[in-house]
C-alpha cells in the first residue's frame, strides 16, 4: 500500500496517511480517490471498491468522517506533487507500516 508522510499546519503533522482529501461538490468517494491520487502522486489509479469508514475527533477538536476505497495502479512511481503537504511517499506492506499513523488510518486498523 502507498503511504505518505503528512505535512500539515492543521492536524496530523508528521504522521503517515493514504493519498486522499476532501470531496468536491457532488463528487463520489471513488471519483475523489482517483482525482486526489493523481493530484498528489501522479498515479492514475483504478478504484476497485469501497472500503471501511471511520469517525475521528482530532485533539484540535476537528471531527472527520473518512471513507476509504481500495484501488490499484498497474504502473508508475509515486511523485511528490504537493511538497507543502507531503514529505515523501512510501510503498509499505500491511505487516510493516511506519509510525506514527494518521488518526483515521489507526482507527481503520483498530489501533
Amino acid at each position: 500500500m502507498l503511504l505518505g508522510l503528512r505535512r500539515s499546519t492543521t492536524h496530523g503533522d508528521n504522521s503517515w496517511q493514504f493519498p486522499g482529501g476532501h470531496l468536491e461538490y457532488r463528487e463520489t468517494p471513488e471519483a475523489c480517490a482517483h482525482r486526489e491520487a493523481l493530484e498528489e502522486t501522479g498515479l492514475d489509479i483504478e478504484v476497485t471498491h469501497r472500503g471501511g469508514w471511520t469517525s475521528d475527533v482530532f485533539p484540535e477538536g476537528r471531527h472527520y468522517i473518512t471513507v476509504f476505497v481500495h484501488a490499484r495502479s498497474e504502473t508508475g512511481t509515486p511523485e511528490r506533487r504537493e511538497p507543502d503537504k507531503c514529505l515523501e511517499w512510501r510503498w509499505c506492506r500491511w505487516d510493516a507500516l511506519p509510525e506514527p499513523l494518521f488518526l483515521p488510518v489507526r482507527s481503520l486498523l483498530g489501533r
